[in-house]
């Protein structure tokens, strides 16, 4: 049984014991963890519009600051209120364009721990390890140019 088969099977489970009402609002949770490319929807096939992969490490054009991608989006997948504020009316075409999740190199210094940024704000680069708490829960070791994937994050993006 597969992590989707238990989410699933605790959704109709609580549908049956709370009713309709209460499953809108589990269903409006789930949904919120389907943002910033966090959703378990396996990403295949990959469209040619994906330049980079989970896995890869990348740096920050404008702030330089280095990570790991640990999940991307076709086009970005956010709150709409988070959309407004991080894409105002002249930014609202990137709106369309991929999007990626990264773990925060911690020697980068950065002080955040997660970012979620358009593709054309990044870069890939190699021989840069990431040092970052969730690191092991994502990949399962570092060949020196990319991260490799856990077979969970292996069975949402199969082609990276």
């Amino acid at each position: 049984m597969t992590c989707l088969d238990v989410v699933l099977l605790i959704l109709h489970f609580r549908n049956w014991y709370y009713g309709e009402k209460k499953i809108k609002s589990a269903n409006n949770e789930a949904e919120k963890h389907s943002y910033f490319a966090a959703s378990s929807h396996v990403r295949s096939p990959k469209p040619e519009s994906i330049q980079f992969s989970v896995g890869q490490v990348v740096v920050h054009k404008r702030f330089g600051y280095s990570g790991v991608i640990v999940g991307w989006d076709v086009k970005v997948r956010a709150p709409e209120e988070w959309l407004q504020r991080k894409y105002p009316q002249e930014k609202q075409d990137v709106k369309d364009t991929p999007h990626y999740r990264i773990l925060i190199n911690n020697a980068s210094g950065f002080g955040k721990s997660t970012v979620y940024v358009p593709e054309e704000e990044i870069t890939v680069t190699v021989g840069i390890e990431v040092h970052h708490p969730d690191v092991k829960v994502y990949f399962c070791g570092y060949d020196g140019s990319k991260y490799i994937l856990q077979p969970w994050l292996r069975d949402i993006y199969p082609h990276d």
